[in-house]
């Protein structure tokens, strides 16, 4: 079973996508969107549904540091509510707090690139980090 991960923002959504045994994680993507203009990046994310024989997502979960739900963690839960809609398809949400932060790091740590660079792969690699997050708690 395959699962996609999500990390939405309000301007970018980074897309991961597990291997077919559900163990590992692995970033495809950035689909652009425009949260204000209620516009969520569903034809470029069913294009990759399809593809990949997606059956469940996992949406990255932006709590505050303690524990509260605010404006961003609750965008990320309407944006999963539309996916639930759209694609009846589970949608399982994941703890994301630090995880741009740990992903910031590998970049900084596992490879010499630019600031500019590392903006440009951030949001993807969010997703392999929530959706790695997610696949290795379910392993345990």
């Amino acid at each position: 079973m395959r699962t996609m991960g999500l990390d939405v923002g309000s301007k970018t959504v980074g897309v991961a996508i597990s291997d077919p045994l559900g163990w590992t994680a692995q970033g495809i993507e950035i689909v652009s969107i425009d949260e204000e203009e209620g516009e969520f990046g569903f034809a470029r994310i069913n294009e990759l549904v399809e593809r990949y024989g997606v059956e469940q997502f996992v949406v990255g979960l932006p709590k505050n540091m303690n524990n509260s739900i605010g404006p961003r963690a609750q965008a990320s839960m309407n944006y999963g509510k539309k996916l639930e809609e759209y694609y009846q398809l589970p949608v399982i949400y994941q703890d994301e707090r630090l995880t741009t932060v740990q992903a910031e790091r590998m970049l900084v740590e596992q490879a010499d690139t630019s600031r500019k660079k590392r903006k440009k792969v951030i949001d993807k690699l969010a997703a392999v980090v929530i959706l790695q997050n997610y696949l290795d708690t379910i392993m345990n």
